[in-house]
């Protein structure tokens, strides 16, 4: 729990230096139309890390990600403080730890915290219906608990339901398109980059009102898609095996325990809404960065709601869920690299045309000055797919102006295609989004024999990319 401790002693130290809120003076304000893309390189080189080592060297990253993280850092961070002084590093950092990085650990940790703690209990028989049924579940829930705690919550009890059938591996993949990716496109709460924008001055239910077309409109299509496909599966192995044995003792009830953490859910919720809805005025500045009061009484009741549901849930019922502290302190160590080292690259894209990704500016702006929405849409997506979707969020919505009050104005088609491309087309791999990562390891721990890289794209390509085609045509051209 070294990442919790050292995020807890950053907030400590916000309360500890915090005073009321000045204007900011000798501090050095990084103007991106003077940086060389060169910066950019350690940013460039943690994704491609992250993206290739666990394909190419995956024994090597499993036991080395927290060093190989260290070194990007510091390829960014070292020659930052050289040249332009150890005061500029020092803000940017700090800006970059309390506004960005805490509180999006923070939201992740408490979401896979209080998730962890319910177990559902029993066996079901994995037909089309009932597949089809919790994948949709899950896609409705996966804006409330967030896409980590929707598939935490339901991809062992899916498992155990198919666990008796030969062709389950369409089961897992349709999984990762709804639940751990699609369906968290409707609140900040469903998926990290949309956490990023609320933390940037999205309001809490924008996505809810705007993406909502584009949402049903891909899981309808996807869920029909699965249920035919599981149709097909489930004929074919009734004509294989008649009533196989099903490996899963069905001596247990069907059931839900450790129903004391449902309440802890909503009350992350409503820490959400709090920070959204409640404008006391009252704001900090820590070296040149203003954090108000009620973000701070956010993250401190997020924390305080994960640190209850630890209390609370008996140690035995998470074993039973297979609760495991490791993919949360893998994501907390790669996303500290990555949000230190994105600092130049937002620098650049926040000055636009007189920075040197202006061609990159050219190629998303018309020549009315205007957003062409579409290559927002497909380079969001495209980028997401690849990296990693919360950072290529951020770059993008710098990328269009970064004024959320625009963005949800005049520009509000823009920010949607930021978004969708951001959520929807993580599902394209297995490092498009962190919950992609985690189910793909419990799959394969459970013997479900899960496609390769390349395998996976397979299915996203059959199936994703019509849909995103579609949504292209109806509501980004």
């Amino acid at each position: 729990m070294t990442w919790v401790s050292g995020s807890a002693a950053a907030l400590i130290l916000a309360f500890a230096s915090a005073s009321p809120a000045s204007a900011a003076e000798g501090l050095p304000v990084l103007n991106g139309a003077t940086l060389s893309l060169l910066w950019g390189i350690p940013f460039a080189g943690m994704l491609l890390s992250i993206a290739l080592f666990p394909l190419l060297a995956n024994h090597f990253w499993h036991h080395h990600y927290g060093k190989i993280a260290l070194f990007w850092g510091l390829a960014f961070a070292v020659p930052f403080a050289a040249v332009y002084g150890p005061s500029a590093m020092a803000h940017e950092v700090v800006h970059t730890a309390l506004l960005e990085y805490i509180p999006f650990i923070i939201l992740l940790f408490a979401l896979f915290t209080v998730s962890g703690g319910i177990l559902i209990t029993g066996n079901l028989k994995g037909t089309p219906a009932l597949n089809t049924t919790i994948l949709a579940i899950g896609t409705l829930i996966a804006s409330l608990i967030g896409t980590t705690g929707a598939s935490m919550v339901l991809i062992r009890p899916l498992l155990r339901a198919n666990d008796d059938r030969r062709h389950n591996v369409h089961t897992v993949v349709f999984f990762i398109f709804l639940v751990s990716n699609i369906g968290g496109s409707l609140t900040p709460l469903g998926d990290p980059p949309l956490f990023l924008g609320f933390l940037k001055g999205v309001t809490f239910f924008w996505t809810t009102t705007h993406l909502f077309h584009d949402t049903v409109v891909v899981a309808a299509i996807l869920l029909t898609a699965y249920y035919l496909l599981d149709r097909y599966f489930y004929a074919r192995e009734d004509e294989i095996v008649r009533d196989p044995p099903d490996p899963t003792p069905t001596t247990e009830r069907v059931g839900l325990r450790g129903v004391q953490n449902v309440p802890l859910l909503g009350g992350i919720i409503g820490a959400i809404l709090i920070s959204a809805l409640w404008k006391p005025g009252i704001v900090f500045n820590v070296y040149g960065t203003h954090v108000e009061l009620q973000w701070i009484l956010r993250d401190v009741l997020l924390v305080g709601f994960a640190m209850v549901s630890l209390a609370i849930t008996p140690a035995l019922l998470r074993e039973r869920n297979g609760f495991d502290w490791e993919p949360i302190i893998e994501v907390a160590k790669l996303f500290a690299a990555i949000f230190l080292t994105i600092i130049p690259v937002i620098a650049i894209l926040k000055a636009g045309i007189h920075g040197p990704l202006s061609p990159l500016v050219d190629l998303v702006t018309g020549p009315d000055g205007r957003p062409v929405n579409v290559w927002y849409f497909w380079l969001t997506g495209a980028l997401s797919a690849f990296l990693d979707n919360a950072p290529t969020y951020l770059v993008f919505f710098n990328l269009a102006g970064g004024d959320p009050h625009q963005l949800m104005g005049p520009l509000a088609v823009t920010l949607e295609a930021i978004s969708a491309g951001a959520v929807f087309m993580g599902a394209m791999t297995y490092i498009g989004n962190a919950p992609n990562f985690m189910v793909l390891s419990i799959a394969r721990h459970r013997g479900v024999k899960m496609p390769s890289f390349f395998g996976y794209m397979g299915w996203s390509i059959t199936f994703l990319l019509p849909c995103f085609a579609l949504i292209t045509f109806l509501y980004f051209v």
